[in-house]
Formats: C-alpha cells, sequence, structure tokens
C-alpha cells in the first residue's frame, strides 16, 4: 500500500502523529472523568484540555464546546424539536432533518428569500464541490426572521478561520477524523443562552446535554487534531494547495475539453475540486483510479459506501446522467505535484479508452 497516493481528505485526513501520541497516553487515564478522587481529576482534565483545544480552533468560550459521537450527532442534537430549512445540497446528516427546502444557483450557492422554519442550516463549505457560502449574509437574513443558524463546518474548520460569532451562528457542527483526528468523535458549538433538547439522556454529561460516560481516548485525539489544524492553517499549509489545485485542473481540461469543474466560478475550498465528463461514470472513474493506485471519491463518503447520482449535483440543476459521472478529488498538505502528475496522467489515459469505447 505504500505506492498508493491518498487523494481524498475530504471523506477523511490520515490521523496524525501527535494525535496517535495523545490518544495512546490518555490509554493511561484509568478513572471514570465523573469521578472525584485523583483518577477521575486526572481523566476530566484530558477532556478539559481537549475541549479548549477544539474550542480554540473556532474562537469560542470552552463551555460552548459539547463532545459528541460526529457530526451526525451532532446534527441531531441542534435539530431535535427544530423546524431545519436547509438546502438539498447539505451534507446528510442534515437533510435528513429538512423540514423547509431552499434552492440553489448552478454554482451551489444559496438563494435565500425567506427562512420557513426556527433552524436555517449553511454549511460552510460543501464537501464535494468545495463551494463556500456567505454565511453572515445568510445568518443576518435568519435573525430577521426570528430564526436561528446551524452552520456544518466539518469540511472548513482548520482549512480556513472558522469562527461561531463571526459566522453568525448559533449552532456549529464539527468532526475529529476530518482534522486528522480518530473517527467516532465530534462537537456541537453551542452559543452561550442558547438551549437544546438532549437527543441522550441519564447521568447528565456534557452538561446535560449528551449523557454518557466521555469518550476519553477520542477526545484526547480531538483536542491534539484540532490545535495541529490550527496550527497548519495559520502556517498556510492549506492556502498552498489553492495553485495545486488550479494546476491539475488546467491539465484535466487539456486533456478533455468537455471536462465540467463544478463550482468552479464560485469560492471553494483550495484542496477541492469536484468535475466530470458526461456519460462517464463516476464510480467507474473510482474503481480505475483504486486499481491504477489512486483514492479518489465519486462524491460524499458518508452515505454507507453508497455510489449513486450526487444529490448535491442535482440540487444546482444538474440532469442525472450528469450528477453521475462526477468525481471529486481532495487534495491535502502532503500531496505533492508529482502525484498530481502521475494522477492526470493516469485519468488521461482512462478517459482516452473511455472516449474510443464511446465513439
Amino acid at each position: 500500500m505504500n505506492d498508493r497516493v491518498y487523494m481524498d481528505w475530504n471523506a477523511t485526513a490520515p490521523l496524525r502523529p501527535e494525535v496517535r501520541s495523545a490518544m495512546i497516553a490518555a490509554m493511561d487515564a484509568v478513572g471514570n472523568p465523573s469521578s472525584v478522587h485523583a483518577e477521575g481529576r486526572i481523566a476530566r482534565s484530558i477532556i478539559e484540555r481537549s475541549r479548549e483545544q477544539v474550542a480554540n480552533l473556532v474562537g469560542i468560550e470552552r463551555s460552548e464546546v459539547i463532545f459528541t459521537s460526529g457530526a451526525t450527532e451532532a446534527a441531531t442534537l441542534a435539530s431535535k424539536g427544530r423546524k431545519l430549512a436547509c438546502a438539498n445540497i447539505e451534507h446528510d446528516c442534515v437533510f435528513a432533518h429538512q423540514y423547509a427546502s431552499i434552492p440553489v444557483d448552478q454554482n451551489g450557492e444559496l438563494l435565500l428569500e425567506a427562512v420557513e422554519g426556527d433552524l436555517l442550516a449553511v454549511q460552510a463549505s460543501n464537501s464535494e464541490t468545495g463551494v463556500l457560502q456567505n454565511n453572515i449574509r445568510w445568518a443576518q437574513r435568519a435573525w430577521e426572521q426570528n430564526a436561528m443558524v446551524l452552520v456544518d463546518a466539518v469540511q472548513s474548520a482548520g482549512k480556513f478561520g472558522t469562527n461561531l460569532g463571526d459566522l453568525g451562528a448559533d449552532f456549529l457542527m464539527l468532526s475529529a477524523h476530518k482534522l486528522g483526528g480518530p473517527k467516532g468523535v465530534g462537537a456541537l458549538c453551542i452559543k452561550l443562552g442558547v438551549e437544546v433538547e438532549p437527543t441522550i439522556s441519564g447521568g447528565g454529561q456534557e452538561e446535560g446535554r449528551r449523557s454518557g460516560t466521555e469518550n476519553i481516548i477520542g477526545i484526547a485525539g480531538f483536542g491534539a487534531a484540532a490545535e495541529a489544524a490550527e496550527k497548519e492553517r495559520k502556517d498556510g499549509k492549506w492556502d498552498a494547495l489553492y495553485d495545486l489545485r488550479n494546476y491539475m485542473e488546467r491539465q484535466i481540461a487539456e486533456i478533455a475539453p468537455e471536462a465540467v469543474f463544478y463550482g468552479k466560478d464560485a469560492p471553494r475550498l483550495t484542496n477541492t475540486s469536484c468535475f466530470g465528463v458526461h456519460g462517464w461514470k463516476g464510480e467507474t472513474q473510482v474503481m480505475q483510479m483504486d486499481l491504477a493506485g489512486y483514492a479518489i471519491s465519486a462524491g460524499s463518503a458518508c452515505s454507507s459506501g453508497k455510489v449513486k447520482a450526487s444529490r448535491v449535483l442535482q440540487a444546482m440543476g444538474f440532469d442525472d446522467v450528469t450528477a453521475s459521472s462526477a468525481i471529486r478529488v481532495s487534495l491535502g498538505p502532503t500531496n505533492t505535484k508529482e502525484e498530481i502528475d502521475g494522477f492526470v496522467s493516469t485519468w488521461g489515459k482512462a478517459y482516452t479508452k473511455f472516449r474510443v469505447k464511446a465513439a
């Protein structure tokens, strides 16, 4: 597997070495964090240190961070008992709670006139196309109509500045494994004074908002990942991917002039490229690239491994064939120009075969 090239960072980021170390160290904390003895206080200190690290990532107070099993649970916690309005481009974990639909244009940017419901969900960035939303603008529109705002910052946190207050959000969702942390742990950041109806009741952990003994090992890894990701962002590691991503798109366009790059005319995450050739199934491309040693995807990885027409592209107005022909390449700080050249060459050979077969 050492000769493989990983280009699916939006699905999950590789585990960071410092995260692994933090998790191994947390395994030696034998106490229950709810216990008052020394062992319990040690376990509690690990959680609170991690809470502070996550809070610093998004510029909030430590008390505003509630740990969950991931972004899916965070979305459920924020949405419970509320009428949620969102676009069909939202991630499945948010879309599952949709009460009212919001249209988008062909770039995947919201077209919001009125909020039908009491909670508006607006992703900071789309996981498939990388398109960024003007969260402040939509938050202002929601406030004018007495609605609250849930921001999905899963893809954006650690890639560009993400602040709960600056985004105008009442809730903000995070997931550790998108930051190079462990899978199975995330957070819902809740603005001070905002109440939620718990989805898991019991012992009253996490300020009574999410009961159950905390996942100390996962939370320790989450904290370490958040701290490392923020430093990486400030060092410009993700900004540097802008040129690399654009270089790849230029090469693809030269090989396949008819290729469409979705969301290209809108602000995007610097690492994300979603493109397709009409009629060439994304699923086929993913398998061909996988056999050649390149890990890419045909959209969001959070649908139980199912490959189907992209709901995001359908919401943007593209037909089923087009929506089934897209692939996503999402880069990370360790990807190189040589890897891009290898991928483009391999993709180009597969494209030539597709064209010959389709002729």
